[in-house]
């Protein structure tokens, strides 16, 4: 049925919602038997490009035009001589040409970004990992919402991926408003999200941006936990 112009997703000057109604898939230069969803990128004012890659078997990815953090969300992929599965995640500094590609029908998420770097701190090296293997730490102490750090805490790092599981019912305990932007891609579960002056349900598949500065908060709902993936930049001073 034809939805008459109707959608969840949102476009202001502080956030984007989108939805997957409104996704439009285009392969990137470079890209073999895959497609891409580009979710957020500089020509929206955000300072990272973040997208999702549907591979179709022996599908891969182009070059990297700065560092390229990738996340696994479906299928394998083979990336920098490692067999990765849904959980798993790579990094790859700028300038790396590790070849990424799929060995059936797979699905990631992948944030690319331009490298700033620190006087007195070496780019960071390639980094593999999997993030049932990283322990969960309850955010503020809330045992209702599993914190996973997945890159290092570490100056040579500017930027920063978590994993953020929210248990039925909880909610972060403030509005939070900071220098940081977001790139988020919700996993699993939904709820509530409050993205300036504005609430949005959110579910499953749904992306969304957020500027520096933008009120935000969250609340899950539903009777199975909420997860997403978040972005941020980090470590960096906000004078360029």
């Amino acid at each position: 049925m034809h939805n008459l112009g109707q959608t969840r997703s949102a476009c202001r000057a502080s956030h984007y919602l989108f939805t997957p109604d409104t996704f439009v898939r285009a392969p990137l230069p470079g890209m073999t038997a895959a497609t891409a969803i580009v979710h957020v990128s500089p020509a929206a004012g955000a300072a990272f490009t973040q997208y999702t890659v549907e591979f179709e078997a022996g599908g891969a990815l182009g070059p990297s035009r700065g560092q390229r953090f990738l996340y696994v969300t479906g299928g394998e992929l083979s990336a920098g001589g490692r067999v990765l599965a849904a959980g798993h995640y790579a990094f790859f500094p700028e300038g790396c040409d590790a070849k990424v590609s799929a060995r059936g029908t797979a699905s990631a998420a992948v944030i690319e970004k331009q490298y700033r770097a620190l006087e007195g701190t070496n780019a960071p090296a390639m980094l593999f990992g999997d993030e049932s293997a990283i322990a969960a730490a309850p955010l503020n102490g809330d045992a209702g919402i599993a914190l996973r750090c997945l890159l290092p805490d570490q100056p040579a790092f500017d930027f920063a991926v978590n994993t953020m599981t929210y248990e039925p019912g909880a909610a972060l305990s403030q509005v939070e408003i900071h220098v940081m932007e977001h790139g988020l891609a919700m996993l699993q579960g939904g709820g509530i999200y409050r993205l300036d002056d504005a609430w949005y349900p959110v579910s499953a598949g749904d992306f969304i941006w957020m500027a520096p500065y933008c009120p935000q908060w969250f609340g899950a709902l539903g009777k199975t936990p909420a997860k997403y993936l978040i972005y941020k930049d980090w470590n960096r001073h906000p004078l360029p």
